[in-house]
């Protein structure tokens, strides 16, 4: 199957609709972002999904560029008729703009490309001189992976559950495997981790909100806690960029 149906495919089993535990994890992407990101930004994004993140970073850019592979998420993101974004319908490697940006958006979209370090090396080349890359990706060592794998759920943190297959993704990543895919890529890392202290699975997560049991208090505590222990966060954050002079 060619990747542009397989990504087709995808998007349109995909469940969108944004879950509570999803809208609170980009969110709490977009704080931890926010201070890394100049005025009067250029940014693009890579992935749009139903457009929500797209949402949260539009107003925080002068002008903001989508590239999807679906046209199913574009049409998506379409309708929330944000004024400053453009899209593009097109895999993010063949994506070649005539100009850089300063804020290039990677949002749990290292886990989903066939090659994550040839695709890290192609937003290096479209970052401005000073730009900086946000990246987020599902965590292995999340706490609910390792609960899962005691209770006998997973043969190990690595290995892709159902839900996995079903969002289409190709790898699990831990700290270390980020960051050595990150240096691979020639890319330096500003600042990095975990978002959202994360013990049970995500539809224990969404249950608990839906029903306030955990409030804002609770979330930001969780938050705070990814931030101390980022191996047990739900998902991990980097921010990069092109390396210094010299370096």
């Amino acid at each position: 199957m060619k990747e542009m149906e397989f990504l087709e495919q995808v998007a349109q089993s995909y469940k969108t609709g944004g879950s509570m535990q999803d809208q609170v994890i980009r969110s709490l992407a977009i704080k931890s972002f926010a201070p890394y990101i100049p005025q009067s930004a250029r940014g693009l994004e890579l992935g749009c999904d139903d457009g929500y993140m797209t949402s949260l970073i539009a107003p925080l850019v002068t002008q903001l560029s989508v590239v999807d592979g679906s046209r199913h998420f574009i049409e998506m993101a379409k309708a929330r008729s944000l004024p400053n974004v453009d899209f593009t319908h097109s895999l993010f490697e063949n994506f070649t703009p005539t100009k850089r940006f300063d804020c290039i958006f990677a949002t749990y979209v290292l886990e989903h490309v066939h090659d994550a370090v040839v695709l890290l090396k192609h937003i290096r080349a479209l970052l401005s001189e000073d730009g900086r890359l946000f990246v987020v990706v599902p965590n292995a060592r999340a706490m609910s992976r390792q609960l899962a794998r005691h209770m006998g759920l997973l043969d190990n943190l690595f290995a892709l559950t159902t839900n996995d297959h079903d969002h289409g993704h190709r790898r699990v990543y831990d700290r270390a495997l980020l960051s050595r895919d990150i240096a691979s890529a020639g890319l330096e890392q500003v600042a990095q981790g975990g978002l959202l202290f994360k013990p049970l699975a995500d539809f224990q997560m969404n249950l608990l909100m839906e029903q306030k049991i955990l409030g804002s208090a609770q979330i930001d505590g969780l938050y705070r806690m990814g931030l101390e222990y980022p191996d047990f966060a739900g998902s991990m954050f980097s921010i990069c960029k092109n390396p210094s002079p010299g370096s």
